[in-house]
């Protein structure tokens, strides 16, 4: 970069626009990912529609230049060129098999049905619906009881009004009595935010968190690029601290306190600390060990703990299972100051119900004057989709043995349960007798994040583009095979590696096609570039 600015200023002494196109030029996000190329993909997308494109040409005093730089710099791979392209392809009649994200209906998952049920209760004006003669010939008693219970928390309003900011009290309860019961303490409704799923929760901690530019933020590398996306487009910094692949994917404390030492010596304000558990992509299980330790370097440090537990129903592997953070915080001797945020989402687990934007989060041993202006921002939003809420309440709490709905509820969980294991087994087994391909044993969540061999030339090849090289594998991998993985480069990996993350949700047989698929394209990609 600094090349290129001493050779267009040899010449002459430049303008502060052509600094801004060098500026703009420099803090481009590495890994490959050109906004250039994002322009061009919007541009082509299929399913945005006719635009109107001003005559007046490229004279916008909004512009690449003027814009925020923030925003700019920000990425999120998981929507982003690849899957850009599997929609035009989509769009010009490929068939494509999308295991880019964590979207259970989008790929075939049936919706279970009790939860559908309640949420059409609630919907329908009450003559229609739970107050009708004949309900009880199209739904089952304890979901007009609970439909008529879950109206009254709503209020007469019904589900088209805004509700508290923070969500429905009652509601709220719910989550309460469901953390208690899984933990062995106290929760509170108090500390519960209702939100638009996982992410907006996320969003709104780091709003409160990321004061100046010199904040940082401690997330997992690998990550979930949510984090790097919001860190960028508030100006904070992201410190990384590598999960070790060698040993499933865990964490050292090593590890952590050089990441701290080193944003210290660079005038960082480490303020938080994120953790995935179940991970994405990663697939790993924490152990107690490992999320004493973790709770125990926040404590110690001041830091923030965010904790993003929205898998924690996704748990495949045997003699493994979920324990959330605060459970381990308050359990764990040193840690009784620590200040915790977990997050929650209907999107993920069993229920898969992406589209309704259910989430919580519970704030622990938060500053209560930080907790009111948190509270002032959900506020600016008015409240959470209500449907979300709905969702999230009956997340929580399901119907119970002895209850109508209880057996056919039951029976749909444990196929989905037992569906996800074949399939992640498959998965990971099937990437594994692939030469030159390597995945961990996905644990939990919905991913395999398999390193990948690629070839020298290939690599110069990727370099000529200007993109990285497992992004030209996924792009291959596409056009091939109609198969939408996510380049590992995306979710940040160590130098060196080569990957992908790809989901095992689609149906079993569309999935056991695919292990053939990615076979057959490694070998012909090593053969093109070999």
């Amino acid at each position: 970069a600094f090349k290129i600015l001493e050779e267009i200023s040899d010449d002459h002494q430049i303008d502060l626009k052509e600094f801004k196109s060098w500026l703009v030029m420099a803090t481009k996000f590495s890994g490959g990912i050109k906004n250039s190329d994002l322009k061009k993909a919007y541009e082509d997308h299929p399913e945005i529609g006719e635009r109107y494109v001003s005559k007046w040409g490229d004279e916008y005093s909004w512009n690449e230049l003027t814009m925020s730089q923030s925003l700019r710099r920000m990425q999120y791979a998981v929507r982003g060129t690849v899957v850009m392209k599997a929609d035009k392809l989509k769009a010009e009649g490929r068939e494509i098999l999308y295991t880019n994200i964590g979207n259970p209906h989008g790929v075939g998952q049936k919706p279970i049905t009790y939860y559908r049920q309640v949420m059409a209760l609630c919907d329908l004006p009450d003559d229609l619906g739970v107050d009708h003669p004949d309900a009880e010939k199209f739904f089952p008693k304890d979901v007009i009881a609970r439909a008529k219970k879950m109206k009254a928390a709503i209020g007469p309003a019904g589900t088209g009004a805004y509700t508290h900011s923070q969500g429905i009290l009652e509601f709220r309860k719910d989550i309460a009595n469901f953390i208690s019961e899984r933990d062995g303490h106290p929760s509170y409704e108090g500390n519960i935010f209702l939100t638009n799923g996982a992410s907006s929760a996320i969003d709104m901690v780091l709003t409160a968190l990321i004061a100046q530019d010199h904040d940082a933020i401690m997330i997992p590398i690998p990550q979930y690029p949510i984090y790097s996306a919001i860190i960028a487009r508030l100006g904070g910094r992201q410190v990384g601290y590598e999960l070790d692949e060698s040993i499933a994917w865990a964490v050292t404390e090593e590890e952590l306190e050089r990441r701290l030492a080193d944003a210290n010596d660079n005038d960082l304000s480490v303020k938080a600390l994120a953790i995935i558990n179940p991970g994405n992509p990663t697939g790993q299980v924490f152990s107690r060990e490992d999320l004493e330790l973790i709770c125990k370097f926040c404590a110690k440090n001041g830091i923030v703990l965010l904790a993003d537990e929205v898998y924690q129903r996704n748990v495949y592997a045997d003699g493994k299972e979920f324990i959330s953070a605060k459970k381990v915080a308050l359990e764990t001797e040193g840690c009784e100051k620590l200040q915790l945020i977990s997050f929650h989402s209907t999107s993920k687990g069993l229920i898969g119900e992406c589209g309704r934007r259910g989430g919580y989060m519970e704030l622990h041993h938060i500053c209560p004057y930080v907790q009111s202006q948190i509270y002032k921002l959900a506020s600016s939003g008015l409240c959470s989709c209500v449907a979300g809420q709905i969702m999230m309440d009956l997340m929580v709490k399901p119907p119970v043995p002895g209850e109508e709905s209880y057996e056919e509820f039951a029976e749909q969980e444990s196929g989905i349960m037992e569906s996800l294991k074949r399939r992640a087994k498959a998965v990971v087994d099937g990437l594994n007798k692939i030469d030159g391909i390597d995945c961990v044993s996905a644990e939990g969540a919905m991913y395999a994040f398999p390193k990948v061999t690629i070839p020298e030339k290939a690599v110069q090849a990727a370099d000529k583009e200007g993109i990285a090289p497992d992004t030209l594998y996924a792009l291959s991998l596409l056009e091939e095979t109609g198969i939408c993985v996510v380049p590992a480069s995306g979710f940040g990996q160590a130098e060196g590696r080569f990957g992908f993350r790809t989901t095992f949700l689609p149906p079993e047989d569309k999935i056991m096609g695919a292990i053939g698929e990615f076979a057959r394209h490694h070998k012909d990609f090593v053969d093109k570039y070999s």
